[in-house]
């Protein structure tokens, strides 16, 4: 399966932290898990499965599936 795109509260979800705490410290260079970018004044966010993945030890792909299944579950 394709995971397509991660968003800061996905993997906010699998680190167990908030979506603030993703973004900030993605913006800070803390977070080795992809790569923040100011464009304007607008930050845009690319999380890396494979970075997340080793920096979490987590089967990624799983994780984003039980997720994206609850979410829907939810709606």
């Amino acid at each position: 399966m394709e995971i397509g795109r991660i968003l800061t509260t996905e993997a906010a979800e699998i680190l167990n932290v908030s979506p603030q705490f993703v973004r900030v410290a993605m913006q800070q260079e803390k977070l080795p898990i992809g790569t923040a970018v100011k464009m304007s004044s607008i930050w845009t966010y690319h999380i890396s499965a494979k970075l997340l993945a080793d920096y979490t030890g987590k089967d990624i792909e799983k994780e984003i599936q039980r997720i994206r299944a609850n979410k829907r579950r939810s709606i």
